[in-house]
């Protein structure tokens, strides 16, 4: 009597974890999710040389992802070059996100000699099925960008910086700044966490950590047990 429910249930913690999205900005190529695991870009190749590109602001825009992965590491890399060089620079420290939901860096600066070039922005996500990868084409212009409304930050998520050898292995360089672990916008502004205070890469708290951690497998264990109780 109890199978079909426990199959159920398993079946809708499993659709729980699967990849993410990114909701700002817009990215190139068909979304698949079957090839979301293929770098660089989850299955699409795209060319600096024929593509549409959208503007990125050097002096502070917005890099918004979606996830349903209780845990995420995160790494925003681009390239000025042919990707096949495999030339890519890090441009914000790499940031943990803990419990699933919308999570939104949204000052992300670069140097300002990166004005009017185009670069393919590379989304990394390490999650609990491995690296996953999305892309966008940019074109890098001056200013500051106004928030986008995609720019959102989930309730039940926590974020802070972390040191993750796999996903830094992947850069040939990196400009990154300490202003990125200073800046209040890192921690989502529902999360009920204060601004991480680590310098970039560094480990997060032991608290943040666990706080997100329990927050996604209390909301899991509440919809397994949610399916019990409407199916007896």
């Amino acid at each position: 009597m109890l199978r079909p429910v426990v199959t159920a249930a398993l079946l809708l913690t499993a659709s729980a974890y699967a990849h993410f999205t990114v909701q700002y900005p817009e990215t190139v190529g068909e979304f698949n999710d079957d090839e979301e695991s293929d770098a660089p870009c989850g299955g699409y190749s795209p060319s600096l040389d024929n593509i549409e590109t959208v503007d990125f602001h050097v002096g502070g825009d917005a890099i918004a992802t979606k996830s349903t992965h209780p845990q995420t590491n995160w790494l925003y890399r681009i390239t000025t070059d042919d990707i096949a060089k495999n030339n890519w620079t890090q441009i914000y420290s790499i940031v943990q996100q803990s419990g699933p939901g919308d999570y939104c860096s949204e000052a992300v600066t670069l140097p300002s000699e990166y004005i009017g070039q185009k670069a393919i922005l590379s989304i990394v996500g390490s999650g609990i099925d491995g690296l996953l990868y999305q892309c966008s084409a940019l074109l890098f212009v001056n200013g500051t960008a106004d928030t986008p409304s995609a720019c959102v930050n989930g309730s039940s998520i926590t974020a802070s910086y972390v040191d993750d050898s796999t996903l830094s292995s992947m850069v040939s360089s990196s400009i990154v700044s300490d202003a990125d672990s200073s800046d209040s916008s890192e921690t989502p502004a529902s999360s009920t966490t204060s601004t991480p205070s680590e310098t970039p890469n560094s480990a997060p708290s032991m608290h943040t950590f666990a706080m997100g951690g329990l927050g996604a497998l209390m909301t899991t264990g509440a919809m397994v047990l949610a399916g019990f109780a409407f199916m007896i």
